[in-house]
């Protein structure tokens, strides 16, 4: 199995991948595109991502490049920070961090998308800690994807160049190996899948 080339998402090029996508369609154009403006509302409330994947899924916040919370759309340079349900980066108090760096729309008679792709980082705000603060190396991406196609919305999130982050402290260094090579492959992909499903959950 190849990854899809989507425009706008990074290539593959080494370490693991995955393609995470949902599916909802309407039978009315119309309302398809109603529907479309909710999810739109939905995708750009990074704060609220949590309550659309349910229970014991992960939360994510939005942060300024100074590591202040944020109550807006997502910009480039903002940062996200993810609470994964288990142990989290020792170093990062819990938490995993990317940034934000690429937003990309497209729109072209009845299709149209966005995207925003992010990338492992350290925490925003901390001068005095340069490791990177996820249990993928900096070379990942998660790009997470909306889109209208007449009557058919996806929501998807596309993992590229998943490797295991060896610049951390010994103890994250274990976590990050054993996460990377595998060990919580298959949970994060029920995160993933939980986060697309219920972005098209409406009812």
């Amino acid at each position: 199995m190849k990854p899809k080339k989507i425009p706008g998402i990074p290539l593959q090029k080494e370490g693991g991948f995955h393609d995470t996508e949902s599916q909802k369609y309407y039978n009315d154009a119309v309302l398809a595109a109603e529907k479309f403006s909710i999810l739109k509302e939905r995708f750009f409330s990074v704060n609220q991502w949590q309550q659309f994947s349910g229970e014991n899924t992960s939360d994510f916040k939005l942060f300024d490049s100074n590591g202040k919370p944020l109550d807006r759309s997502p910009e480039i340079g903002d940062f996200i920070r993810i609470n994964i349900p288990g142990p989290g980066e020792a170093e990062a108090k819990g938490y995993d961090w990317v940034e934000i760096v690429n937003i990309f729309h497209q729109v072209a008679d009845e299709f149209e998308s966005f995207l925003v792709t992010c990338s492992p980082s350290k925490i925003p705000g901390n001068d005095q800690n340069d490791h990177v603060a996820h249990f993928y190396s900096d070379k990942a991406t998660s790009t997470f994807l909306i889109s209208r196609n007449g009557k058919e919305l996806t929501a998807a999130i596309y993992g590229r160049n998943e490797s295991p982050n060896y610049n951390a402290a010994f103890v994250d260094k274990l976590r990050n190996m054993m996460i990377g090579l595998g060990g919580m492959v298959g949970i994060s992909k029920i995160q993933w899948k939980a986060l697309s499903d219920g972005l098209l959950d409406f009812e």
